[in-house]
């Protein structure tokens, strides 16, 4: 006898075996029993979640001889033949094959014709979507005022794309993603009765890899049982399908909150040379820190992170050492990191650069003659920027004054205080672009003091006009998160303190995005790690 894969040995043939979507199984199942089934139904949801399986099994239902029926009874003539797909009254159509207005033009034709032994004819067709939009055209008709006998099923994975005149005349029901916990409950049914040995951590790490799919989930099983020689370990799963363990995220994760970074990059490089691809890596640790958002904020609740009780345990660990902040700019350094791919070679490199950013530690690592111009700003610079505004307008004013006859003549305090409304006058700026350009770097460093994420924000822009004493910081046109974070009421207050701690007088500050702000990858810190790396930056046509 054939080999029959576990996908298709396991498909469900009724109702009840259907796994993850009770809401679709309980609409169906009533509509039936209250005899108000519609003549079109359309099944949208990612793939393998049972689109088509359902479809077939309400055909079942339909045209079962003990029908309609919510339990087909699954021996007699009808049933048997639907299970085996040879049924003359249920036809499976390929949207993708049979999209052209030929092909609808003749199942139009044949809709007229009577069942041949069931009560129902049933037409199922398979990512429908791929009809084309003459197809849909030259189908309305018939699917709005189709014959008594006749029903449509309609599945497809992108349900977006037909047009919309077709789902007006449909009820729609929508699949959702199976979670990882059903998947391994279904997993674990099949592993008992095809008697395999297989660890819990195994199922976790296949449902995980499926997203949602539970044929995908199956079909991995199949091919691990293949593979392995014996039982079915987590090495094999991780040989197999390329994933990341999550002992990998962890420590990498341990290296930020330690600010090891050499550790970091040589963690990175075992995972590189194990064969793992880089992307799916980056997006693992974005997902890892996503976890750790949400266990910190929901104390691990196991339905939101959808992985086992002692991972979910672990993450609660680790986001007990974080604040929500450091979390939040680790999240935003490793998707800019994926941006910053998109201009380079390799996925490497941005990657490094941004475990490299996370792990180390700013307050020991910044420059000393920095820190030193630090200290001596509050005296220094609040004379430069007060006295050399107050000589201008005082020179310019007393020029351009003329005394009445007749009239004492104004004395150096009384000129001082009639002068003093023209004094304030917003020609004048507080302070010079360029000397803030100069204590932008002391400026990222204090604000990394006050919120580690707001000076990574920040750090993307750059000074870019004075006017008064209101600072205008611009950003690249794709960093509009930077600059809407960084407005807010509290966010700007943080920033306008931090200024005024460094440079010693107040200013204001307005962020703006702006196309001739280049991005962080042609600044030059930027192109001496790339250097370091033996990188190289490709710009965008």
């Amino acid at each position: 006898m054939s080999y029959t894969v576990f996908a298709l040995k396991w498909r469900p043939n009724d109702f009840d075996s259907i796994i993850g979507q009770n809401h679709i199984v309980s609409t169906l199942t009533s509509a039936i029993e209250k005899q108000r089934l519609a003549h079109a139904y359309l099944f949208a949801g990612p793939r393998g979640v049972g689109k088509t399986s359902t479809a077939r099994i309400l055909a079942k239902a339909l045209n079962c001889k003990e029908g309609p029926t919510s339990r087909p009874c699954g021996r007699c003539v009808s049933c048997v033949e639907i299970t085996k797909g040879s049924s003359l009254d249920v036809i499976e159509i390929d949207g993708a094959s049979n999209r052209g207005i030929d092909e609808i033009r003749a199942l139009r034709e044949n809709v007229k014709f009577s069942p041949v032994s069931g009560k129902y004819k049933i037409y199922i067709i398979d990512e429908v979507h791929q009809i084309t939009t003459d197809g849909f055209n030259a189908l309305l008709k018939t699917l709005e005022e189709p014959p008594e006998f006749v029903k449509f099923i309609f599945a497809t994975t992108h349900p977006h794309k037909i047009i919309p005149t077709i789902v007006s005349r449909c009820q729609r029901l929508d699949f959702r993603p199976i979670s990882a916990t059903e998947i391994v409950s279904q997993l674990e049914r099949i592993s008992t009765s095809e008697k395999l040995n297989v660890e819990k951590d195994v199922l976790f790490a296949i449902a995980k890899a499926s997203e949602g799919s539970l044929r995908d989930a199956e079909s991995i099983l199949d091919q691990l049982v293949s593979f392995s020689h014996g039982d079915i370990s987590l090495k094999d799963v991780v040989s197999v399908l390329g994933l990341v363990e999550q002992d990998a995220l962890f420590a990498l994760a341990d290296c930020m909150i330690t600010k090891n970074a050499p550790q970091a990059l040589a963690l990175l490089n075992r995972v590189i040379e194990e064969g793992k691809d880089v992307s799916v890596f980056l997006t693992s640790l974005i997902e890892h820190f996503r976890n750790l958002m949400v266990a910190k904020l929901t104390k691990a609740d196991e339905k939101l992170i959808d992985l086992p009780h002692e991972i979910c345990q672990r993450l609660l660990k680790q986001a007990d050492v974080l604040s929500l902040d450091e979390i939040l700019s680790a999240f935003n350094i490793l998707v800019n990191a994926q941006e910053m791919s998109k201009r380079l070679d390799s996925m490497r490199i941005p990657l490094e650069i941004a475990l490299v950013r996370l792990s180390t530690d700013k307050t020991q690592t910044s420059h000393k003659p920095a820190a030193a111009v630090n200290h001596r700003a509050p005296q220094a610079m609040p004379l430069r920027s007060v006295v050399q505004p107050l000589q201008r307008p005082v020179a310019r004013v007393e020029k351009k004054s003329v005394q009445p006859q007749g009239k004492p003549p104004v004395t150096p305090q009384m000129s001082a205080v009639k002068l003093e409304p023209q004094l304030r006058q917003p020609e004048a700026d507080l302070m010079p672009l360029e000397s803030i350009k100069e204590a932008w770097p002391r400026i990222i460093e204090a604000m990394t003091k006050t919120k580690v994420y707001l000076a990574h924000y920040l750090e993307e822009g750059q000074p870019l006009q004075v006017s008064g004493n209101m600072l205008t910081v611009a950003f690249p046109l794709n960093y509009s998160l930077h600059k809407e974070s960084l407005e807010g009421r509290t966010n700007k207050e943080l920033v306008e303190k931090t200024l005024a701690d460094v440079l010693g007088v107040m200013m204001r500050c307005s962020f703006i995005l702006d196309d001739t702000v280049k991005d962080k990858q042609e600044n030059p810190e930027v192109k001496s790690a790339l250097e370091m790396f033996n990188g190289r930056v490709i710009k965008e046509e």
